[in-house]
């Protein structure tokens, strides 16, 4: 398949997300059983979430606060007045056969979230993403395929590769929020960044960790191609399976392919959710899609209605962080930083809290964003950490911005001892007795003796090997141990070199 920037022109592709994300709670949305990721198969569960018979479920107040505060980062409309519903459907791992959602009375409604974009040339735009609702909603468990495919027939068993399955409930009653878009989005690229945008906001809020590797945040595409100009959408297809950002480009990109092959062969599309195969690169087919009307909805008798107070909803949002769009637009626009400075700072809270500690500290903001994004970002990286994890405080590392602009201390010298103030020892002991020497009456015998042992590299100069400038410059740096200021070094060394 080609990539999406191959796709033809008289297509456009219409494109919606559904993402669940998980809460970070610490109980379920129900009952008090842990939410806690990697525990045993089965030991996560009790009676609500199990479905037994003589049981009540009691909505979680956690689960509600952090439903409304995910709305209102997503500039929805907030229900003062919604209820839950129960969604039939039977499926192995759904122990109650039915599953306690909300249906036409959501949470919240009529949002949207702004995402940005690079064009070929590097010219960077924003779009708005509307978002339909988002609701509340408690999770299934979970299958685990297992055996060879043996003499197996089921299509869902021939799917998965295996011969039997297994049911771990530990997920059942985890607190979701569903959070379903318009159909903006018109290529694999703006869904990625779409997704990877709703991630940054529900870690800012703190409502969940995203984590899509664990599950915490899934996102199933629904996609069909029309002919340019045409007002009615196509068919849509439903793609499930897609465990990253990138996966989910590149899904897209495929399925838009796919469809527009078959479209041009006069072939018909179906409404079906298919998978993304990620060895294969390509989608297949899963089931035929069921529509709203297969699960027969219909209030659940067992909760309240919710009714949102004034008061909460108040503190609530007073209770909202400036979100990463918001710190973006303030990093480029008044602090001066490129757009993927911005980009990176904001990608993570506790790097966006270490970034703006820094300069409220008296860092310079573009030196400070160069040593996070550059230096701390390899060793983050090559270790393993987060920012939370090291020992250089940003408060340090302000002094140690102030030093190298003060000329007290050298970058170099600053990127040399970097190692020791990543453990945790301080610009003070780390920079001990190693202040830059920059009072020219020092440095200028210094020079001349580096410069008068060193006829042969003289005699090369005045021959025209300008270059070698850079010899008699590091032989003083080197006599100093790298103490001599290295902008005044490389003054002096090259008016005493010309006046030879």
């Amino acid at each position: 398949m080609t990539t999406a920037t191959t796709v033809k022109t008289e297509y456009e592709a219409i494109i919606g997300l559904e993402t669940h994300c998980q809460l970070s709670t610490n109980t379920k949305i129900f009952s008090n059983s842990s939410t806690a990721f990697g525990a045993d198969p089965n030991t996560n569960i009790d009676p609500v979430c199990m479905g037994l018979p003589g049981v009540l479920p009691v909505l979680n107040e956690k689960v509600l606060e952090y439903a409304v505060k995910a709305g209102l980062a997503l500039n929805c409309q907030i229900a003062r007045y919604s209820k839950f519903d129960r969604k039939q459907y039977f499926y192995p791992d759904l122990p109650k056969n039915y599953q306690i959602s909300q249906y036409d009375l959501p949470i919240a409604e009529h949002g949207w979230l702004e995402i940005e974009l690079v064009d070929a040339e590097g010219n960077p735009s924003r779009k708005r993403i509307g978002i339909t609702r988002l609701h509340m909603e408690e999770d299934a468990g979970k299958l685990v395929h297992a055996g060879s495919v043996g003499e197996a027939s089921r299509t869902e068993t021939r799917l998965s590769g295996s011969s039997y399955s297994l049911v771990d409930y530990n997920r059942a009653g985890i607190p979701l929020v569903e959070i379903v878009s318009e159909p903006d989005l018109r290529s694999g690229l703006e869904a990625a960044e779409y997704a990877e945008e709703l991630r940054r906001i529900v870690r800012y809020l703190g409502v969940s960790d995203g984590n899509m590797q664990e599950g915490s945040l899934r996102c199933d595409v629904n996609i069909s191609v029309r002919p340019v100009g045409r007002k009615e959408f196509g068919t849509k297809v439903e793609i499930k399976n897609m465990n990253s950002f990138s996966a989910i480009q590149r899904a897209i990109d495929y399925e838009i392919e796919r469809q527009i092959a078959a479209i041009e062969a006069g072939d018909r599309i179906i409404q079906e959710t298919r998978l993304w195969e990620e060895g294969a690169q390509r989608t297949s087919s899963m089931r035929i899609k069921e529509g709203s009307s297969d699960y027969r909805y219909f209030p659940e008798p067992d909760l309240a209605p919710i009714e949102v107070t004034d008061a909460q909803l108040e503190q609530w949002r007073s209770e909202l962080p400036e979100l990463p769009a918001q710190k973006r637009h303030h990093y480029e626009n008044e602090l001066g930083l490129s757009a993927y400075d911005a980009r990176v700072l904001t990608e993570d809270r506790p790097v966006t809290e270490y970034f703006e500690t820094a300069i409220a500290s008296g860092a310079n903001p573009k030196a400070a964003a160069n040593w996070i994004t550059q230096d701390i970002a390899a060793h983050l990286n090559k270790q393993k950490l987060s920012i939370t994890e090291i020992g250089l405080t940003p408060t340090n590392l302000a002094d140690i911005i102030t030093r190298i602009e003060t000329g007290k201390i050298s970058n170099a010298q600053a990127k040399e001892k970097l190692p020791d103030l990543l453990s945790g020892i301080s610009p003070e002991k780390a920079f001990a007795g190693q202040e830059l020497i920059s009072d020219p009456s020092v440095l200028e015998p210094i020079v001349d003796e580096v410069i008068a042992a060193n006829p042969k590299e003289l005699e090369k100069y005045r021959n025209g090997n300008t270059n070698l400038k850079g010899f008699f410059v590091g032989q003083v740096l080197k006599k100093t141990a790298k103490r001599a200021d290295p902008k005044l070094t490389n003054e002096l060394v090259e008016k005493k070199l010309n006046a030879l």
